[in-house]
């Protein structure tokens, strides 16, 4: 048996709206740091370039209760940026919603980065010869230019980190927990649900989140097309 969706209880609903709150957040952040760094990657030639392109690639491949561990240990008041914080704003990092802010950054951050950085590098260097040549600054170039070419790239960036965001389960847990209201997401609610044996609340809520994730994959998978028929008309190199 499945409970319908107008019937799931109201603990429910609240922790599906603190996952797309959370995912809002973190997506718009990421945002805001990868398009900048994502667009020096992929023009810089410093050493440092690749080096850090692979840390920030780690969490495709550490374990989620890894990265919650350690952040766990580094936002905790006992270190100097727990500390700083918490003498700044009266409480802890972890174990709140700011704290599910910073994990849901770390753990997203490549699935962000990955489809800005390839867009960007699929730009031929021409274009930006030619916006050099026409007086334009590095910057006016990146605004008015680079970034509506790759925009397919960034949108896609965006999606994958809002959706990878609402299926987080081990970083949440680790550096959150599940408290009501300020870290229980969508996630911790179902591992709830199906840890008392609640199965028709739970399929009910699985189905839910099953489809929401549907919809963006879509949504993602548009974007990957429809960068692909911009590649075509010549402002991507082939490589």
């Amino acid at each position: 048996m499945i409970t319908p969706l107008w019937a799931l209880p109201n603990a429910l609903w609240i922790a599906l709206g603190l996952t797309v709150q959370l995912a809002a957040v973190s997506t718009l952040l990421l945002l805001l740091i990868v398009l900048p760094v994502g667009w020096w990657l992929a023009t810089t030639r410093n050493r440092i370039a690749l080096p850090l392109e692979i840390v920030m690639s780690l969490p495709l491949v550490l374990p989620p209760t890894v990265i919650g561990f350690y952040l766990l240990v580094l936002l905790s008041p006992e270190h100097a940026f727990g500390h700083w914080w918490q003498t700044q704003f009266g409480h802890a990092l972890p174990f709140s919603f700011g704290g599910l802010v910073i994990g849901s950054f770390v753990y997203s951050l490549p699935f962000a980065l990955q489809p800005v950085l390839a867009a960007f590098r699929m730009l031929r260097p021409e274009i930006a010869q030619a916006a050099y040549s026409l007086g334009m600054t590095r910057r006016q170039a990146f605004i008015h230019i680079f970034l509506p070419l790759s925009k397919a790239g960034v949108y896609s960036g965006a999606i994958l980190a809002f959706a990878h965001t609402i299926g987080e389960f081990g970083v949440v847990l680790m550096l959150g927990g599940g408290i009501p209201g300020v870290t229980r997401v969508a996630s911790i609610a179902l591992y709830d649900e199906t840890q008392k044996l609640n199965y028709p609340d739970a399929h009910g809520f699985a189905l839910l989140l099953l489809l929401l994730s549907f919809v963006l994959l879509c949504a993602t998978t548009a974007l990957q097309k429809r960068q692909e028929r911009w590649r075509q008309t010549g402002y991507f190199s082939a490589r």
